[in-house]
């Protein structure tokens, strides 16, 4: 068991090693992280940096050294998503830019450790409010139809007028995500899909990456 699983690894290196260089001809907005910064920034992610766990694995809180705090969602190496979607969204998310959809600072990869580094946003997810009793009273209407306008917007950005036309595909409370400000922030690209100039019905062309 333990053979074919590195060989498995040893196979996906040479794809691995192209996602690396293509990264590092993008703009200087998006970071190659070092496996030793995160695990100081997650305390060598730490039970009390766990924020959840999601279908990719579990995600982090962290403090990098200049004291911006980070989210790293950390690749499961059982994960059913594995590395065709930890690409998907690495390429994908780092082409896009809105005020409504979440910020992918960076990413590291490093033998089996394969992390994405978001923006860390405060108030959580959406679910967290809408879906608890004590907590729903919090966000009132006035800040609910903030929420949906935002979300609407990011949609509209992705669907529209990104460089890309893109179907989220996985969109649920739980993948928006609320800044300071209560603003919301669509995440989890991982199952996004691209569908071409011509086609406004959405059916997908292909998987990105």
């Amino acid at each position: 068991g333990t053979e074919i699983l590195h060989d498995q690894a040893a196979a996906n290196r040479p794809e691995e090693d192209e996602l690396v260089w293509r990264l590092e001809e993008k703009s200087s907005e998006f970071t190659l992280f070092d496996l030793s910064e995160i695990l100081h920034a997650t305390h060598d992610f730490s039970k009390e940096n766990l924020l959840g766990q999601g279908g990719f694995g579990p995600v982090y809180k962290g403090q990098l050294a200049d004291g911006t705090e980070i989210a790293v969602k950390r690749l499961a190496s059982h994960s059913g998503q594995g590395f065709t979607e930890f690409k998907n969204e690495v390429e994908l998310i780092a082409k896009l830019q809105h005020s409504n959809l979440v910020k992918l600072m960076g990413c590291c990869i490093k033998g089996e450790e394969k992390l994405l580094v978001y923006e860390y946003l405060p108030n959580k997810s959406l679910d967290f409010f809408i879906f608890d009793v004590s907590r729903t009273t919090l966000v009132d209407w006035n800040k609910r139809c903030v929420i949906i306008e935002g979300i609407a917007q990011g949609l509209l950005y992705l669907h529209k007028h990104s460089r890309l036309r893109i179907i989220h595909r996985d969109l649920k409370a739980s993948n928006i995500l609320l800044d300071q400000g209560m603003n919301p922030k669509i995440s989890d690209f991982g199952l996004a899909k691209i569908f071409s100039s011509n086609d406004t019905q959405g059916s997908t062309k292909r998987v990105v990456g």
